[in-house]
């Protein structure tokens, strides 16, 4: 398989980078032998707009860089949608999932293949919250998991439980699930 690069897109305080971390995870669980996962941060605070970065291949991986050309975009807060154009650079045939409750069809994304899933209120409805704010990265893994089928659900949910043990990883998990389940291109 050849190298699948994943640009996520959010806000400080969401769990983007942890989601791009616990995707690289789940990715070597599932048998892949490179992958990779990094932060870039402009204004290191709560709030703002924070991108991460995931590689997954079936081979060693000698990139060193952020990703200009994803295969898939993973946009956890839709509001960034209206600050910068997240599918620059998207590889024709690329995918787009977005935290929202609208319908991808609703969002006129300039291309990609689009899927929808509402992470937030998922987060809201388990209590995965973080200073009172919904955090949705674990609600994403899901959605890509169903959405791209490079990952297994049952690995994500174990990454997630091993990350977070006891009740905590088993909400996260449940909103996984849920996302996986609600996931949707239409």
């Amino acid at each position: 398989m050849p190298m699948i690069e994943i640009r996520w897109h959010g806000r400080g305080g969401q769990g983007g980078v942890t989601s791009a971390e616990l995707l690289a995870k789940a990715a070597y669980l599932d048998g892949y032998k490179g992958i990779q996962a990094f932060p870039y941060f402009g204004a290191e605070r709560r709030g703002a707009p924070v991108r991460a970065f995931t590689r997954i291949s079936s081979e060693e991986i000698n990139v060193r860089s952020q990703i200009y050309e994803p295969d898939v975009v993973a946009v956890l807060d839709p509001s960034i949608i209206e600050l910068t154009d997240v599918t620059e650079g998207l590889k024709p045939g690329g995918k787009v999932i977005v935290n929202t409750s609208r319908k991808a069809s609703e969002l006129h994304l300039k291309m990609g293949h689009v899927y929808t899933y509402d992470g937030t209120g998922i987060a809201l409805k388990y209590g995965l919250l973080v200073a009172g704010l919904p955090v949705v990265n674990t609600t994403m893994l899901g959605a890509f998991a169903k959405a791209t089928g490079y990952v297994k659900l049952a690995t994500v949910k174990h990454v997630i439980e091993e990350k977070w043990p006891g009740k905590a990883g088993e909400k996260n998990a449940q909103g996984a699930q849920e996302a996986y389940d609600t996931c949707s291109d239409e």
